[in-house]
């Protein structure tokens, strides 16, 4: 079996991937930015073979490395990279050269755009928001669908990655504000949800079978991270304790998800809404048809004393969970991210020794992350959310006393 991986050096542990399909016997092909003697041991380790080009977004260039390896390796199975921003160039190489495995291009407007998500969550039972796709002509449209759900609104592109551009409009003033700022893309407006982000997270097999299944509850929403220069607190859940494993399975099978790690991300309500529904009620929000970010596949790993690159490399290779067929909940896993510019009352040493028997590392992320990471974090894991919380009270602890709640 071949495997195109693209850029297997970024971010840094996605040379786990790789490691594990070549441990399964794979020959795995990498096409990376990163000149080759700047490479991570581990990453060139990884690897049967890498080429080095010194920009992935010269289409061309790729093309004709990945024939080059066809000519030296043979047919290509698979085009991954677990990165959303290279989802598009995966989906035209498998075009050009007929890999069957995988999306294509004509398919990738199911989740590309968050406007299309919407009908396939519908398709699921699963409840979405209002929205309207944000005419750049006509101010009055946008305003007329702000009367019709009240502030606050939600405004970002429509295709996007992650919380980038996203803002909370409470006001005309920020209303305006928007309009006289926004850039010269697709905007979508949807009504705010007065809840959190959970998300439903696994990998499939080729037949849309679920092979590994968990989920995230994300204490701090995107925007508040953003706001708090990345502080921000979340943490493993069980979806079968939480009844979302059902809901998340028939979202798997509305938009056909094979062979895949899958991010399907939810509201759920904190408490009754007048026109939303009732505390708990789940909303869809986005889908990424890739591994979650940040430190989540690690934070699976903890949580249920698994290896989930090894489960994804065997979807790939034999169809099924081989490893850990019988994986199970076992620990909750807290990523507690601090902020870059908040003081607080306790140092990274200080936390090392309370939390030593607990603390499974901490450490700073790369800056082109640390706004939803933060610029320092730990991974912690707990045995209940009691404990759970008050690791994150102490580590996010204000200098002046206060709580990160507040």
């Amino acid at each position: 079996m071949n495997v195109i991986f693209i850029s297997p050096n970024f971010p840094e542990h996605f040379y786990l991937f790789c490691d594990r399909l070549k441990r399964l016997g794979v020959s795995v092909l990498g096409i990376g930015d990163c000149p080759f003697e700047q490479l991570d041991r581990r990453v060139v380790d990884a690897l049967t073979d890498y080429r080095w080009l010194p920009s992935l977004e010269n289409y061309d260039s790729v093309y004709r490395t990945v024939a080059s390896y066809i000519v030296k390796y043979g047919r290509v199975d698979y085009v991954e990279s677990q990165n959303e921003y290279w989802l598009e160039l995966e989906a035209r190489l498998r075009d050009d050269f007929n890999v069957s495995n995988g999306f294509r291009v004509a398919e990738l407007t199911n989740f590309k755009f968050k406007s299309k998500m919407k009908s396939f969550y519908a398709s699921a039972g699963i409840k979405t928001t209002r929205f309207y796709l944000v005419d750049p002509k006509n101010f009055a449209g946008l305003k007329e669908f702000v009367s019709q759900v009240g502030y606050p609104i939600v405004i970002k592109p429509d295709s996007g990655v992650g919380a980038s551009d996203t803002r909370k409009i409470t006001s005309e003033e920020e209303l305006a504000s928007f309009w006289d700022d926004k850039r010269e893309v697709s905007y979508i407006a949807e009504e705010f949800v007065p809840g959190h982000v959970e998300t439903f997270d696994g990998i499939t097999n080729a037949k849309g079978e679920i092979l590994f299944a968990t989920g995230q509850v994300m204490a701090v929403s995107p925007l508040e991270m953003i706001k708090g220069a990345g502080e921000n607190v979340s943490y493993t859940t069980d979806v079968i304790a939480t009844g979302l494993f059902p809901i998340g399975e028939r979202v798997v099978k509305a938009f056909g998800v094979r062979s895949r790690f899958f991010h399907f991300e939810f509201f759920r309500l904190d408490a009754n809404h007048p026109t939303l529904g009732r505390k708990g009620d789940l909303f869809g929000l986005e889908v990424n048809m890739r591994a979650p970010g940040g430190y989540i596949p690690d934070k699976m790993n903890y949580a249920y004393d698994v290896d989930v690159y090894q489960i994804w490399a065997e979807s790939l290779v034999y169809n099924d969970n081989r490893s850990f067929p019988d994986y199970a909940f076992k620990y909750y896993v807290a990523h507690v991210g601090r902020g870059a510019k908040i003081q607080y009352a306790y140092s990274v040493d200080e936390i090392r020794e309370r939390f030593h028997n607990r603390l499974l590392y901490d450490k700073e992320p790369p800056k082109s992350i640390n706004a939803t990471m933060g610029s320092h974090i730990f991974l912690l894991r707990s045995e209940s959310l009691d404990e759970l919380n008050a690791q994150s009270e102490y580590i996010l602890r204000r200098s002046d006393g206060t709580s990160w709640r507040l």
